[in-house]
């Protein structure tokens, strides 16, 4: 457990919770691991902090069973980090954080489901330009589990979208939330080129926060061609830090678009995304 003087409330969640993870440095900890970076070395250069103090965060996390280790190296013995499951569901906590702190610390408070190019959000979108997209897997209209990059072809085009309105109505008042319509015709106008994209060796990854029983209802009554990914437990959204919006009790996520190698590599960014016929033909341009 976490070495500190805060002795929590034995019977409230919070106080339990905070105890384990309460210091700044233990989240970003978490988050960075989610994005990928299982070297301590590669932790201590992105968080900027001192060894000793990486040390004691990751031995913190490790005896409360939200990190994990195995040795990568022997003579001398090297090891990489993970998240345990334990570790894994502290992620849709970090995610709205990030909503929370994109909304009232970066932002006016304003509820939206986009960005202006010169916020804060769009700008850390387009930091990932370059970077690896860690291995994710999640749950498809397919009816398995994938991977979000299709190592078998030449790119792979993943666009986030808030949510479709089929069959689960959309909450109250989505049409007043800036940017979250038009769902149902992106995923018609990805379907339209789909000939393209394969002749191009592209594949096509739609990803929602919607559940995966309902992303095949619509894929069935919509005769979407291309896989639907369900992040309901905001894996993807955590790895690579994707702006979202809480709406109807659930995070969703902003619209966006990522154009990623076969090296796993972050080739192209669009985001925001005003127009999504435009969005389509540059998915297409690369």
């Amino acid at each position: 457990m976490r070495r500190s003087s805060f002795a929590p409330e034995p019977d409230c969640a919070i106080a339990q919770s905070l105890g384990v993870i309460g210091d700044g440095w233990e989240l970003l900890v978490v988050r960075d691991l989610a994005r990928g970076l299982e070297r301590f070395d590669q932790l201590a250069e992105s968080l900027r902090i001192s060894r000793k103090v990486l040390t004691e965060r990751l031995n913190g996390l490790m005896d409360s069973g939200i990190v994990e280790r195995s040795a990568y190296q022997e003579r001398p013995t090297r090891y990489a980090y993970g998240l345990t499951p334990r570790g894994r569901a502290l992620l849709p906590v970090l995610v709205a954080l990030q909503d929370w702190g994109d909304r009232w610390l970066l932002g006016d408070g304003s509820l939206t489901g986009t960005n202006a190019a010169d916020e804060p959000p769009a700008l850390r979108l387009h930091e990932l330009i370059g970077q690896r997209v860690p291995y994710v897997e999640l749950p498809s209209t397919a009816g398995t589990t994938v991977d979000v990059v299709d190592a078998d072809t030449r790119a792979t085009v993943i666009f986030g979208y808030p949510a479709t309105g089929r069959p689960t109505p959309l909450p109250d008042g989505w049409d007043e939330i800036a940017g979250a319509a038009g769902c149902t015709l992106e995923n018609r106008l990805f379907a339209g080129r789909r000939d393209e994209f394969e002749a191009r060796g592209i594949a096509v990854r739609g990803v929602s926060t919607q559940r995966t029983d309902e992303q095949q209802a619509f894929a069935v009554a919509e005769e979407i061609p291309h896989l639907l990914l369900s992040d309901v437990e905001l894996e993807l959204a955590a790895a690579l830090r994707l702006p979202t919006f809480r709406a109807g009790g659930y995070e969703r996520l902003k619209r966006v678009v990522l154009v990623v190698g076969a090296d796993r590599v972050i080739e192209r960014v669009r985001y925001p995304v005003t127009d999504i016929a435009e969005a389509v033909d540059w998915a297409l341009a690369g």
